[in-house]
């Protein structure tokens, strides 16, 4: 039966980032994961943590200056990359996160053969630092679609970065939004990939809105999870219609969307 887990990036948006923590757990999260949690002070985001008693996932990397999808890859801006890893890693410890999602970046065409390399080389020294700390390193590929020109967009990329790297704490976030959009025939791609996964995301396709429409059945990518014994939690990274709780209707079967 899948858990599933709260992007605090995306649901509850009508209410400040603070305040979104509890939302989740009226609506009967017990996990949640954060993009972009910087703006606040780690220890009042760890405060609601606990007093919610939810499970902490992931973050991202901060974006830098001029790159929103991050910098991870992008050659000569790799003492920038070590800093701004180095600020996720201490607030992820701070809060109690069980991952960093190392955002790639974007890269022309012609500097992908570089970008590879200096991604491996980032990534390496992620993981490693990350390790000291229990802490996972996760790359995502990401639809092009919507990020044009992201240096991973396709699963077999991110395995081959994978096995470059060679850590034991580095895996990947799985999105079937993002899989279905560039790759089609998510759930095949996923259990081709599944000793690599170490998260999985979900939104409808191609709208990115509540996973009750379009593309891809969910009701079966569940019943795959399952077959397959995934045991992580699946993170709803979707963009709510309208209010969050107005939308979970889909979620009913597994106690999500009822108050505590």
């Amino acid at each position: 039966m899948p858990r599933f887990a709260a992007n605090l990036g995306f649901l509850f948006a009508d209410r400040p980032l603070i305040d979104r923590f509890g939302a989740a757990a009226s609506a009967g999260f017990k996990a949640v994961e954060l993009q972009f949690p910087y703006d606040h002070a780690a220890s009042a985001v760890r405060r609601e943590i606990d007093r919610h008693g939810l499970v902490m996932l992931g973050i991202n990397t901060p974006p830098g200056p001029g790159a929103d999808s991050g910098i991870a890859a992008v050659p000569g801006r790799e003492g920038e990359f070590a800093s701004r890893f180095r600020c996720a890693l201490d607030y992820a410890a701070a809060i109690g996160a069980a991952a960093i999602h190392c955002m790639a970046g974007t890269v022309p065409p012609e500097a992908r053969d570089e970008a590879e390399k200096t991604l491996v080389a980032n990534l390496a020294r992620a993981a490693d630092l990350a390790g000291e700390k229990g802490i996972a390193i996760f790359i995502e590929p990401i639809n092009r679609r919507d990020r044009p020109d992201y240096l991973l967009h396709r699963p077999e990329q991110a395995a081959g970065i994978i096995e470059q790297v060679g850590r034991h704490n580095l895996r990947m976030q799985f999105d079937f939004y993002h899989v279905q959009i560039e790759v089609g025939d998510a759930k095949t791609t996923f259990e081709a990939n599944r000793e690599l996964i170490g998260h999985v995301q979900i939104a409808g396709v191609p709208s990115r809105a509540e996973p009750d429409e379009g593309d891809l059945d969910y009701g079966e990518v569940f019943d795959m999870l399952d077959r397959v014994s995934y045991a992580g939690y699946v993170g709803c990274e979707y963009r709510p219609r309208g209010r969050t709780e107005e939308g979970l209707g889909w979620a009913k079967s597994w106690g999500i969307g009822a108050k505590k």
